[in-house]
């Protein structure tokens, strides 16, 4: 397993939870369960392999950060999203969004190029390339917005 599928199965998380409101810890242990998540290996390949230790760390901490950062993390959504309200965008992009953004101001190792591409990636195999595109530009948005700042 990769960095990239790992952070494809933290999106799955955060989308999940936004319907569920598990704590995240739970939600993680519940998903990562070896029954729970071999059943999902024949829907999506993905779920072919098991995260190992370090991707795993990596995956309980991108999901409980964006948890406890849901809010200031569609603030961020909402200021680069013209005319767009936060609750408009579907939640699968928001999901996509609030994990590259995390990953940008909370992760040092990940650079804000990899964050935008791997969610724009992410967008578009899910949700297609007008979401792809829709991803690039809020997220492109935002790191100019954190460059001029700095």
């Amino acid at each position: 397993m990769t960095r990239g599928d790992a952070r494809e199965l933290a999106v799955h998380l955060i989308y999940a939870r936004g319907f569920t409101e598990e704590d995240p810890q739970e939600l993680i242990r519940t998903r990562m369960d070896k029954a729970y998540y071999a059943g999902l290996s024949e829907d999506n390949g993905i779920y072919a392999d098991r995260p190992g230790k370090g991707l795993r760390t990596y995956i309980d901490s991108v999901v409980a950060g964006v948890v406890q950062e849901t809010d200031a993390l569609n603030e961020y959504i909402a200021r680069y999203s013209v005319d767009w309200d936060v609750s408009r965008i579907s939640r699968l992009a928001r999901a996509i969004m609030q994990l590259a953004i995390y990953e940008v101001l909370h992760m040092e190792d990940v650079p804000t190029g990899v964050a935008i591409s791997e969610a724009v990636r992410i967008a578009k195999k899910y949700d297609g390339d007008d979401t792809g595109a829709f991803v690039n530009g809020i997220l492109g948005s935002f790191a100019r917005g954190l460059n001029s700042e700095v």
